[in-house]
């Protein structure tokens, strides 16, 4: 099986099954949404934090099977990770949406996520790709601020 293969089934996977979906509604969560008119994209994230790291990541929205499994593959990647490193995940992901090459240690915090590598090539895609990752880098950086 090529790459790409594993890659479009994990895509596919967290699409049909996503994890972590529905919404708290909860003063404990900070809540970011994030709408992308060129696609129609639009998703809702939820991100509990507690003594510094990601108790819980919650995600809930319509868009294409890129925006929402990357919204679930992104709850996964993050939950349990402490502020700071999930803020260097995203940054890492984000490089690597963008076409740059990141160290075998990068890439292995990355995990799942890695199955985005891909979208580099399409940019039309890169929002959709990287919605999810942007509500919650903006949770991370409104959760600085309460503590």
């Amino acid at each position: 099986m090529k790459l790409e293969d594993l890659y479009r089934q994990v895509i596919m996977d967290h699409y049909k099954n996503p994890r972590n979906k529905g919404l708290v509604k909860n003063e404990d969560y900070k809540e970011v949404h994030l709408h992308n008119p060129s696609c129609g994209d639009d998703i809702t994230i939820e991100v509990k934090i507690e003594d510094g790291h990601i108790k819980d990541i919650k995600h809930d929205g319509v868009g294409c099977s890129i925006c929402c499994s990357s919204a679930s593959v992104m709850s996964e990647t993050l939950e349990g990770k402490s502020v700071d490193e999930a803020k260097e995940i995203v940054n890492d992901f984000f490089e690597m949406i963008q076409g740059d090459t990141l160290s075998e240690e990068k890439e292995d915090k990355l995990g799942e996520a890695l199955a985005y590598k891909g979208v580099s090539q399409f940019p039309a895609r890169i929002k959709c790709a990287t919605l999810a990752w942007k509500a919650c880098e903006k949770a991370l950086e409104d959760g600085d601020k309460d503590e």
